[in-house]
């Protein structure tokens, strides 16, 4: 058989009707050319059908051996992607057999003494082109499902590519004691909406007596945002040596995400914020790009005050050519926090659209001032959760960054000195 040829197998013990079937078949025209295979009983069929994919059967209700029902039924049990179309010949008066073929699939029933050429070519072709639309279908769904499962694949990738690029230990001051005697100490939760995220954020030493604490949040979020993190990540490291000059270390990588997207044509704005923390003396110089103000939990006080430069935030990285950062500054007592977070956490909305709000942050935020900071992360953000009418451990619409730095408590700092 040819295998451009459309294969069909012909299931009637009657030699005359088979034969009539097998030149209308041949007579299609249309674009189909096809080959038939003749079978005068139940087994036959089913034998031919085991070694022969065929895309068209022709079945007889009334065989010797078995009805054509029980037959239907067996090619039913096919695959998919072997499963041929059925049209049923029926005998006079076997209408309710025809229904019933139709019930379990046939797409089409001749009555054999009503034998029309036209209406049995009509039939015959109607039923190929359903196979051709099927098959259509299973490509294009087969290529669909390979494509997914490849991009599902590349978004792992680049997700495991985001998760190595964000710290991976933390500063410790001074330089070389244990993690747990560190004067400064950090923690974050970075939670993507997506596969990849927008949010990003690094820790890193500003000489031997500072850290610096960078968190941005691209425009979007998904494989695009993500893309623009890594270049983030890249400016950020390269400009380490202004690390200490927070309003001109925000200024250089504003200038460096401007030459990199003017490449590209692409319209992408960022906001961040970053703060220097000096760890013996506890001050805090910070600047911010259009960002939420991160929030200094001030434990003795049991406040919670915004970081607000009197002029406002600078504008966001990648609007302007030239922007001007103004410098903040604080200090931070023993037991004080600096809490940096990307707006997802506080614009995530309840089932009536309502966001949970800044205000309703800080609230939080002070109303736990009494917690280690990591579990006071985590209570706020089972609150927000539940704010949204989820579970406490369900998914934000928006990415969620936090980053907080902790200086240390009085025994401590009396121990280092």
């Amino acid at each position: 058989m040819s295998s451009s040829s459309i294969p069909v197998l012909i299931v009637d013990d009657d030699r005359t009707i088979a034969a009539v079937l097998k030149q209308v078949i041949q007579q299609l025209g249309g674009g189909f050319t096809c080959e038939t295979v003749w079978a005068n009983t139940g087994m036959a069929a089913r034998e031919a059908i085991k070694t022969q994919h065929f895309q068209l059967v022709l079945l007889d209700y009334l065989l010797p051996d078995e009805d054509g029902l029980a037959l239907l039924s067996a090619i039913n049990r096919l695959p998919d992607s072997k499963r041929p179309v059925v049209i049923m010949l029926t005998g006079a008066g076997n209408e309710q057999v025809a229904v019933e073929a139709m019930k379990m699939g046939a797409k089409d029933y001749i009555v054999k003494t009503q034998l029309d050429f036209l209406a049995l070519r009509r039939s015959i072709v109607t039923a190929l082109e359903h196979r051709r639309l099927e098959e259509k279908l299973a490509r294009s769904t087969e290529e669909l499902r390979r494509k997914n499962v490849e991009m599902e694949a590349d978004l792992a990738l680049a997700r495991g590519v985001q998760q190595a690029l964000l710290p991976q230990s933390y500063p410790v001051f001074p330089v070389g004691v244990a993690a747990e005697r560190s004067v400064l100490q950090f923690c974050h939760r970075w939670i993507p909406s997506e596969k990849v995220a927008g949010d990003l954020f690094d820790v890193f030493p500003v000489g031997a007596n500072a850290a610096g604490i960078f968190l941005c949040d691209v425009m979007g979020h998904g494989v695009r945002a993500a893309l623009i993190t890594a270049l983030l990540r890249g400016l950020v490291r390269e400009q380490i040596r202004l690390a200490d000059r927070p309003g001109m270390f925000l200024a250089e990588i504003n200038r460096g995400l401007q030459a990199l997207l003017g490449q590209t044509g692409d319209f992408v704005f960022v906001t961040a914020a970053y703060v220097m923390v000096e760890a013996t003396s506890g001050r805090v110089r910070g600047a911010i790009a259009g960002h939420p103000a991160p929030l200094h939990l001030r434990r003795r006080a049991g406040v919670v005050v915004p970081l607000v430069h009197p002029d406002g935030p600078g504008p966001a990285l990648g609007l302007l050519s030239d922007p001007v950062y103004d410098e903040l500054e604080l200090w931070l007592e023993p037991g004080d926090a600096v809490l940096l977070f990307t707006d997802g956490l506080y614009e995530a909305a309840d089932i009536a659209g309502v966001e949970y709000s800044q205000s309703q942050l800080r609230a939080a935020v002070e109303a736990r001032l009494v917690h280690s900071t990591p579990s006071l992360i985590d209570a706020v953000l089972a609150e927000v959760r539940q704010f949204q009418g989820g579970r406490a451990t369900g998914n934000f619409v928006d990415d969620v960054c936090l980053v907080a730095v902790d200086r240390a408590g009085e025994r401590t700092l009396e121990h280092i000195k």
